[in-house]
């Protein structure tokens, strides 16, 4: 789950759950969320069709179906994940199955732009660090884990690893900057005070 209740609307400090690896470079955007889905109206139904040819293609052993990662909500990923085309049903099929964080080598940068705009953490760490979390992931499916913002840890209380998030990034986080429509709303009163001294909205 997301933290968020003990601090201001849309700060995210920590995101705590369960762990799924999912092991290869260069996964793109295309795999995330096969293009024939980006005709739907809204973005409500597309986490059921996250990953859909590769689950297709696994016939149920793909770890977005195994029964052991249900639930999961950190994704573990390797390098260049998300690149191809910028589609942002990508980071909106993978929130809606139920990822609120993504850990890797490196992330293409409109897929983690992308992820930043709905409050998706994508942390990174070297190579062999990645693949190490992801073997201590896998051995044990139940396990909580924690990607801790302030400390910049990822740890299940026995293995911990450190991880790097881009500045920029890790400010709207902590903040709540990310969150524009919150930001909006937290301020309607300014808007409108400010909306009724505008004078081309009244006519003189």
């Amino acid at each position: 789950m997301t933290e968020t209740s003990a601090f201001p609307q849309g700060q995210i400090l920590r995101v705590s759950g369960r762990g799924l690896v999912l092991r290869g470079d260069d996964i793109d955007t295309d795999r995330i969320i096969p293009a024939r889905f980006l005709k739907c109206v809204s973005f409500d139904a597309l986490g059921e069709q996250a990953f859909a040819d590769d689950r297709t293609e696994l016939a149920g052993d793909h770890p977005f179906d195994q029964e052991a990662h249900q639930g999961a909500s950190i994704l573990v990923v390797n390098d260049n994940f998300g690149c191809g085309s910028s589609r942002e049903h990508a980071p909106q099929a993978l929130m809606r199955w139920g990822i609120r964080a993504v850990i890797g080598v490196s992330f293409a940068e409109i897929f983690y732009g992308n992820c930043l705009a709905l409050g998706i953490p994508c942390a990174t760490a070297g190579v062999e660090d990645i693949r190490k979390l992801q073997d201590a992931v896998e051995s044990d499916p139940a396990a909580e884990w924690t990607l801790d913002l302030e400390s910049l840890t990822v740890s299940d209380g026995t293995t911990t690893q450190a991880m790097a998030l881009a500045g920029g990034a890790l400010d709207m986080l902590r903040s709540g900057q990310w969150d524009a429509t919150g930001q909006l709303l937290a301020r309607d009163l300014e808007l409108s005070r400010t909306m009724a001294a505008l004078p081309y909205l009244h006519g003189f």
